[in-house]
């Protein structure tokens, strides 16, 4: 896809972005309405709001949407799509549910399995990560009290420009799905770097967005997520030359799988896997 349509989708993934960010806010401030999925995973009223506002945006693209909060479309016919929308409308449900503010609005263009263009936006802060992956640029600016057009956002965001890491000793993990083999990734790293690391953890895709900023040097993911979880924060590191790599430390992400469950990752930058 070129570059030039990929802008007219990041314009319509940025308003989606925000417009779903204000419905999940009005409900932040509410009544949660929280309900559990058939897997035991919490869904509130704000996950249903912010995917209907984010669908409203991106059908007029004509353009299919795999959605966490959408029913899933078999493979048999998502294996023809080789351009895809991948959306989280809410993600860090567990955060909202605590109103700790460490949620985030994802949305991601998926081309031939890739991440080529991501938006993140945090609602409780009002912050916004975008990027195409190609240009190898990303992007933040704070949208607080602001009512910017997307050209306005454009020329106001500040570019991010993450250095590579001297000693890799800012791990960041997940708030709520910490485990054992993500202490034992740390206490390994400290023995074969001699680095005085430490995890830092947050939620939902703000990991990727501390590695965007150069406040932490390496994500390990060793705990179930899902194609949504990852793919705009994927797009976003991949713009800043950060590898989202399988386990396997060799293999990038891949989307739009017959199964949309990830493999456990590690996310940082080249050197780190040299």
């Amino acid at each position: 896809m070129e570059t030039s349509q990929l802008r007219v989708h990041l314009v319509t993934a940025i308003n989606a972005a925000v417009a779903a960010g204000a419905v999940i806010m009005e409900v932040y401030n509410g009544d949660l309405e929280i309900s559990y999925k058939a897997d035991d995973s919490p869904l509130t009223l704000a996950d249903r709001r912010a995917n209907e506002v984010i669908m409203s945006h991106l059908k007029l693209s004509g353009i299919p949407v795999i959605s966490e909060e959408n029913k899933q479309v078999p493979f048999e016919d998502r294996k023809n799509w080789s351009v895809c929308w991948m959306v989280d409308p809410l993600d860090g449900t567990k955060e909202f549910i605590k109103r700790n503010g460490e949620f985030t609005v994802n949305i991601a263009m998926i081309v031939d399995g890739a991440p080529v263009m991501g938006v993140i936006y945090t609602p409780a802060t009002a912050d916004l990560y975008f990027a195409i992956s190609a240009e190898k640029q990303a992007a933040k600016i704070n949208l607080s009290g602001k009512s910017l057009s997307v050209e306005s956002i454009f020329q106001e965001a500040t570019i991010l420009t993450p250095k590579a890491p001297v000693a890799y000793n800012r791990v960041v993990g997940s708030r709520s799905h910490m485990n054992d083999d993500t202490l034992l990734f740390l206490e390994t790293l400290k023995t074969d770097t001699g680095a005085s690391a430490e995890m830092v953890s947050v939620g939902s895709s703000l990991k990727f967005c501390l590695l965007s900023e150069d406040k932490a040097d390496v994500y390990p993911r060793f705990a179930p997520t899902m194609e949504w979880d990852t793919a705009a924060g994927h797009a976003i590191c991949k713009a800043l030359d950060i590898k989202v790599y399988q386990q396997d430390q060799t293999t990038e992400l891949q989307y739009n799988k017959p199964n949309l469950l990830n493999p456990y990752f590690i996310a940082a930058h080249d050197q780190f896997f040299a």
